[in-house]
């Protein structure tokens, strides 16, 4: 018998079961679904990769080559999440690019540790959060002039994963995204991470990384109303509602001593909210 191929798609054990945001839920037109289902898979597998602790820097960017080699019709079973990926493009013409981007990104957190100010992890956003909304605008067949509130809503949406994450990804990948000139300015370095609980300084850094991503958020309330999909507009309506919800948990919480998460009534509330917003376009 032969054996089957070892694959290049790995799992990092790392908060796999604990998403924030519905991912092509009910809302989405049924048979764009498994469109939606493909492309998470694609982006999770990946970011799986990037994130497992027990690989080096070089067979994770291996990997993720293999990944995107796939993606672009190479041979082989080894990426199964990618030969996926690829076979729902061609099935809904939309581009390859999105996912390149992803892929983009999560290279880069294979060898990028630590950034340096705001405008470095928004830079860095660009690749790992914004291609997730362009990928579910395109396969609406929505206008482009949907992209700028879209892209505020994901640099949000990962924003608020850092933060949540912060204390993790220090410990099990040596991995900041809080900036580095925000920590300098508040005179603390990465290592209050590692404290049990947020110092004065930290929470003060945390704040301000919060005030920005409330601006995201307030920049994102203008997608709903341009959404021409309904499910889409809908999905989008309620996870701008759980985004804002889970910014006020981050700032009545402390991440760095335990991870802040959404509650079974902030999701209930999103949804009643969001579609009764999403319904008075």
């Amino acid at each position: 018998m032969t054996a089957a191929p070892a694959t290049v798609e790995t799992p990092s054990g790392k908060w796999r079961n604990a998403e924030n945001f519905p991912v092509g839920s009910w809302l989405i037109r049924h048979d764009l679904r498994p469109h939606v289902h493909a492309f998470y898979r694609f982006a999770r597998n990946a970011d799986d990769i990037a994130d497992n602790s027990a690989l080096t820097a070089e067979e994770k960017i291996r990997r993720l080559d293999r990944m995107a080699a796939i993606l672009d019709g190479a041979p082989g079973d080894d990426a199964p999440a990618a030969a996926a990926m690829r076979q729902s493009l061609i099935a809904t013409q939309v581009t390859e690019q999105h996912c390149h981007d992803v892929l983009h990104a999560f290279r880069l957190d294979a060898v990028k540790l630590r950034y340096e100010d705001w405008d470095d992890l928004m830079g860095y956003c660009r690749y790992s959060a914004s291609p997730v909304g362009r990928q579910l605008l395109d396969l609406h067949g929505e206008r482009r002039v949907t992209w700028p509130a879209s892209d505020a809503l994901c640099s949000a949406l990962q924003v608020l994963n850092h933060l949540q994450d912060c204390v993790d990804d220090y410990r099990r990948l040596d991995r900041v995204y809080l900036p580095l000139k925000d920590l300098g300015a508040a005179r603390i370095g990465v290592e209050a991470l590692g404290a049990g609980k947020a110092s004065p300084e930290l929470r003060r850094v945390l704040d301000g990384l919060l005030d920005r991503t409330a601006a995201l958020i307030s920049q994102a309330r203008n997608l709903p109303p341009i959404v021409a999909a309904p499910g889409l507009r809908c999905e989008c309506s309620v996870i701008v509602e759980l985004a804002a919800r889970l910014l006020r948990r981050l700032r009545g919480g402390d991440p760095v001593a335990e991870r802040v998460k959404l509650q079974r009534s902030d999701f209930f509330a999103a949804f009643v909210s969001g579609v009764f917003r999403s319904r008075g376009r």
